[in-house]
Formats: C-alpha cells, structure tokens, sequence
C-alpha cells in the first residue's frame, strides 16, 4: 500500500514534467543552442567489442559459509560477472552471479563494514567475544555494501590487487550510477525533475545520494527511503537470535522488500512512460502550432511570479549565499582543476612513452600495438585512478550543513565522469590526426616529429575544452549547492501562495507550463548573476588555467570534425603485417581488454579450494556438469579473456524475463520466494556466516602462485543465458 501511494504520486509529478520537458525539447531544436563549440572529437562507441577487466577473486558464499575462487569479468557495460571458474567461462556455461552495482559503495575493511551494518538495525550489535557477522581469511577484503540490496563479499591476497579491483569496482560502480540517459532530452529530464518535485513536495531538499543507477533503480530508493523507516520499526523487535544472525537476517529482509518494490517500480513506470509517449505527437503538434502563444503565456506568468518572489529571493541570496559563493568555488576549483591536470599529464605521458617506444623498436605494426592499447586510456581503472584520485580532496567543511548538502559523492563522481570523457576525446582527436597523417610519412624520424607536432595540438584543444567543461560543471555545481537551499529558505512565505498563479494559465498550454516549475526559474534567475560573475572572475584571474569567456578558439581544423563522422580505427588490422585480415566476426571474439591481470590465480584455498565451513553449515552443491581435472573454483588457465557479448540492458534468464532466486526463505519474517525478480539491483542474499577461524586458522587463508599472464586472451564472453541452481546468487540485469 505504501509502495503504490509513493508510485502513484511520482506518476502524477512525471506526467506533469514530460509535457514541460517536450515543450523545452522542441524549443530547444528551434532555437538552437549557443555557446563555445567542443575542439576535441566525441568518440561514438568507446568500449565495442571490449572487457575491462578479468581475473580470478574469492568470494563468500552465504549459503555455504565459504570463500571461493570465482572468475570475475568486467564487460563493456561495466556489470560484474561472476563465473564458476575460468573453464565455465571459456565453455559458455552461465554464470553463477550478476551484479549491477549502482548504488553500492566500495568498502576495503571488514570494520567500515560491520560499522554500516550495525547503523542500519540500531540496539543491534554483537557483544563483545562474539563473532561478527563476517570474518576475512586475509588482510585484503573488498566489500560490496547497499544500503538497501544485497552485500557482495570478495578478497584477495596483496594489496596491489586489492587497489587494481578497487579501482576496478569503483569504475564499475561509477559507470553504474550514472544509468540514466543524457542523449534524451525529454524522458531523462521529466524523470529527474519529477524526482526532485515529489522530494520537495516531502520537505525534502538538497542533493540526494542515492540518485544513481536506472530510472527503476532511482525509483525503487525513492519508495525504500521512506519504507524502510517503518519496516524497520514493524519487523526489528521480531527478528530472533544473537545480534550477528538478527543482522543477516534483517538484510535478506531489506533485499526482498527491494525486489518486490523493483518489480511494483518498474511495472508503474514503463505504463506511465508508455501514456506520455502515447500522447506525444498530439502534445508535440500543439507546441509546434502555437509556440509563440505558449511563450508569451509563460513570460507572462514569469513576470507575475517575478514580481512576487524577486524581492524576498534577492534578500536571501544577498544574505544567506551571496557571502559563500567564492568559498564554495574555491573548495570546487582546487581539486577539480588537479584532476584534469592529472589527465592531461597521463595523456601526455603515455604518448611521449609511445612515441620513444615507437622509435627505438621500429615500424608500424609497433605503432599499431601502442596504439590499440592507447584508444583505451580513457577505459583503464587503474591509470585514470590518480586523475579520479584527486577528487577525494574536495571537502566543504560548514558549508554542508549550511547548505543541506549532504555528501560530496554527487559532485566528486560527476567530475570524475568528465575527467574520463575528456581524456577519450583527447585520445580519439589524436589517434584521428595520426591516423591522417601516416600516409604522408617517410622514415621514423617523420613518424616521431609527427606524433609530437599532433601531440601539441591536441593538448591546445583539450586545454580549451577542459576549461569550457569545467566551468560548466562549477556553474552546475554552485546552482546544485544554492537553489535546493533558497528553495526551502523561502518556502514558508511563497510556496503557499503559489497557487493564486494557477489561473493565469490558459488551459490549453497547462501541459506545457507549471507555476512550480516558472517558481524555481525565478528563484534561479536571483543568484545566477551573482554565480556567473564569481565563475567569470576566476577565469580572468587566471585561477586553476581557465579562459576568459572571451577566450574563443578558432577552429584550426576545419575538416576535423568530418574525420570524426569516418568509420572506427582499427589498428590491428590495418597495420599488423597480417596478409589477410581477419573476418569482423572473429575479430570481435578475440577482442582485447583494456587492464591486463596481474597474477595466475590458480590459486587456491587449502583441503580443495574453499574454507573448512562452519560446523553444522551446509553442505556444498556439486557443480552441475563436471569438470574433468580441475577442480571447482580454481582457474587452470588465466589468460586474460576477451571481449565480452554480455548485453548492456537486460539480461535473460530463463524465460528472458526473470532471475531464479534459489534462497531459503527468510526465517523471522513472511517474504515471497519470488520466482524471479527482474531488476537491476542485485539478488537475494542467502543466510550468511561467518568463515571459521578457531582450531583451523591456516585453511582459511586462500594462497596462490606466482605466475604472471598475458594481457590478451582469446576467447570473448559468452552471452548469458540463464543462471545456475546455485543459491550462491542470480543474475540481475545491467
């Protein structure tokens, strides 16, 4: 009941929003847009035919108490794929778990963890001597923790892999977050801003951490943000046993309510969006016909609402934000600027690395080689880590409490996201340039002035673009920090007036205008001047290499952009010394990936690769289908793999429609076994333990060999094509 009160109102705000954010859509494709245009090329398609990553971990398994080696790959769409072993993979057995990680938070040490764990039910912590909820065999853990979903457990055996897989999941789980489409320009906007609106409409202002993943993901944390509190208070005092096994349980309780709510979400929100898109084209022809008409009823009602709002907005901003803007500006600036400082040097270095590499080795299948790892510089997790590194500074101290901001997470990952775009568009302008370039070559000695004359010219154009991208982001961001504060600040004196405007709207043009919406643009309208101007003069000072915004590049390369519209470069084939290429078909399947591995994980735990379970645990499953000669949840053979066909929207399971959960049912409270839930957030968890530690402290310690590997395998994944009857985990879709 809860749960459809909250969907039905979001309903309400979105249908509301689609027909704004169609109305700004078309006027935007009429009147175009200005501003300084992009020197660097975009590339269309970054990841094709690509993994990330791929490699051996241990992870624990809940329903069996113990760590296992599992073979873990990182597709193109940043999903993590769990398989058996490294045989499972390379035969196209389906994998045992899939996760999409929007929303989860990376945690290296099992005392961060049992911290969140032990907020997330209060009265309930372990008393001392007792065993916690879990227990790592080595110093390394890697912790997947949701404050709703399932927690994933993983460890490994050095620091050096634990870092790699960190940035490796934090790569994951940035791309993840960032799940709602930019390319639209009216279903993406009327989803946020209907978010945004039903917040406020609960007093609820500021920015919002859990605003990450799908639109289904964002919706099902909306409704568990508010039913959790109560589900909390209803189902805790009931939950039974010892502290460690109330918690475990207490998360396979918040788990299932999350795959019911995703289920309820998703089917909410695919009818609304199917109406909207139902009354489009009439709504896009009345915005077509009377455009003026409805302008000119908006700049009506602006003005009314103007002269209401302006005088009590400007005292505000004069008093309350005016005072904190440069101190803001300068917390955002600092480590922002580093950042694409940083990625300016890893480009530069890595090209200056390839180019003397290029020389002294000779030719261009060299060049080819260098090349093909360079395309994906933008893609590695572990390069770009001191570039996203950078952003772990930003701090705004009282002006968080001040302003009713209540993390830097959102601003820290969306930098982190343009510093990642604007060092593939650096890579994708040079490789362009050079690949324009090598017919005219004669020797090394031209290769090499060549690359460095291109190098120059593209390091000018990223100076301009990271100028123009940051200064949009600090614009973005002050307006971020101030208008959610504004919007509270006046909302006892205004928000209860607004409704006299209502009439002021002809009925006709009420899908396109809303006195809500023509509010907020007024209370933005009072402190964008004063944001401009603190923006514009950081830029004249010169502060942190910005431009003026008078600065405006001509464009050197008229026929650049042309180039950029051109067919992918393919570098493997166009310069290996092959004498036949190889079909398109097999190319894909023998794709390389972008971070190589660091060990042979053939490694395992002692008494057959897995921890003595706890006494009285269950008995391990036997795999499915046997694998003559090696044992489960070892890898024999680690090469990296290749590409992966892993789909980027849903995945199939089954029916193509649902996962399988395979967990017992949660003791203490009364949830649905749930034939198969389709959501993108992670599966049921099973009852968990901890891992032995007692009389067998050695066993419990996974070890392996010292083997290095290749950085290309050749096989790519499989696609899935359903989950196993493992209750280790189920597949969830990306």
């Amino acid at each position: 009941e809860k749960t459809g009160k909250v969907l039905g109102e979001f309903c309400r705000c979105y249908k509301e929003q689609f027909g704004v954010a169609l109305f700004n859509s078309v006027r935007y494709e009429i009147e175009g847009a200005g501003g300084p245009q992009p020197q660097l090329l975009h590339r269309k398609v970054p990841l094709e035919d690509h993994v990330i990553y791929s490699g051996n971990i241990f992870q624990y398994i809940e329903e069996n108490k113990k760590w296992r080696n599992r073979f873990c790959v990182v597709p193109h769409n940043y999903g993590l794929v769990l398989y058996e072993n490294k045989l499972a993979y390379e035969r196209e057995l389906p994998p045992r778990v899939l996760v999409n990680s929007a929303g989860y938070k990376i945690l290296t040490s099992v005392e961060q963890y049992l911290e969140l764990v032990n907020n997330s039910l209060p009265g309930v912590t372990p008393k001392s001597g007792h065993s916690p909820i879990l227990k790592c065999p080595t110093d390394f853990p890697l912790i997947l923790w949701h404050p709703y979903a399932r927690h994933y457990y993983f460890c490994v055996m050095t620091g050096k892999e634990q870092e790699k897989w960190r940035a490796v999941f934090q790569d994951c789980v940035r791309h993840c977050n960032n799940g709602i489409s930019e390319d639209s320009r009216v279903e993406s906007p009327a989803f946020t801003d209907a978010i945004r609106m039903y917040r406020q409409s609960r007093e609820q202002y500021g920015t919002w951490d859990m605003l990450c993943g799908n639109e289904t993901q964002v919706l099902s944390n909306l409704v568990m943000e508010e039913l959790l509190p109560e589900l909390r208070s209803a189902i805790g005092p009931r939950l039974k046993g010892k502290a460690p096994e109330r918690q475990r349980t207490w998360i396979q309780v918040s788990d299932a309510v999350y795959r019911m709510v995703y289920e309820l979400a998703k089917a909410q929100y695919d009818a609304a969006v199917a109406r909207c898109e139902q009354e489009r084209p009439q709504l896009e022809s009345t915005i077509r016909t009377d455009m003026d008409q409805i302008i000119t009823s908006k700049e009506h009602l602006a003005s009314k609402i103007r002269a209401f709002v302006l005088p009590k907005a400007e005292v505000c901003v004069r008093n309350h934000v005016q005072p904190y803007i440069s101190s803001i500006l300068e917390a955002l600036m600092t480590p922002t600027s580093q950042g694409f400082a940083e990625v300016r040097e890893v480009f530069f270095k890595e090209v200056t690395d390839m180019n003397m590499n290029v020389v002294n080795e000779g030719g261009l299948e060299k060049l080819a080689e260098y090349m093909e790892k360079l395309s994906h510089l933008a893609f590695h997790p572990v390069k770009m880590q001191s570039c996203y590194e950078k952003m772990d500074q930003l701090k705004l101290e009282g002006l968080q409490q001040r302003f009713d901001v209540s993390s830097t997470s959102v601003f820290k990952q969306r930098a982190q996201i343009h510093m990642r775009q604007q060092m593939d568009d650096a890579v994708y302008t040079f490789e362009t340039l050079l690949h324009q370039e090598l017919g005219k070559l004669q020797g090394k000695d031209d290769l090499c002035k060549s690359i460095q004359r291109i190098l120059e010219r593209v390091l000018k154009k990223f100076d301009y673009d990271s100028s123009t991208v940051r200064k949009k982001f600090f614009r973005e961001a002050l307006l971020q920090i101030s208008i959610p504060f504004l919007l509270k600040k006046l909302a006892p004196t205004c928000k209860g007036e607004l409704a006299k405007f209502q009439e002021l709207i002809f009925e006709d043009f009420a899908s396109f205008i809303l006195v809500e919406n023509t509010y907020e643009e007024v209370v933005l309208q009072s402190v964008m001047k004063d944001i401009m101007q603190a923006v514009k003069e950081a830029a004249v000072q010169r502060k942190h290499n910005l431009y003026r915004d008078s600065m405006v590049m001509h464009n050197s390369d008229p026929n650049l952009h042309l180039l950029g519209e051109g067919p992918p470069i393919d570098w493997s084939e166009e310069y290996s010394g092959q004498p036949e290429a190889e079909p398109a078909a097999e190319r894909r399947r023998r794709a390389k990936q972008v971070v190589s591995v660091i060990q042979d994980d053939e490694g395992a735990l002692p008494y057959g690769a897995e921890a003595l379970p706890q006494p009285g645990s269950p008995e391990p499953r036997e795999p499915e289908e046997a694998r003559p000669g090696i044992p489960a949840g070892t890898g024999r053979e680690r090469d990296t793999p290749a590409s992966s066909a892993v789909p980027g929207a849903e995945i199939p399971a089954g029916t193509g429609r649902r996962g399988t959960p395979a967990s017992s049912p949660v003791p203490g409270a009364e949830v649905p076994s749930g034939a198969g839930t389709r959501r993108a957030a992670p599966a049921p968890p099973v009852p968990g333990a901890e891992v032995s530690s007692g009389g067998h402290p050695s066993p419990a310690c996974p070890q392996r060999s010292d083997n290095e590997t290749g950085e290309q395998g050749q096989r790519s994944p499989p696609q899935p094509r359903g989950t196993t009857e493992s209750g280790e985990g189920v597949q969830t879709e990306f």
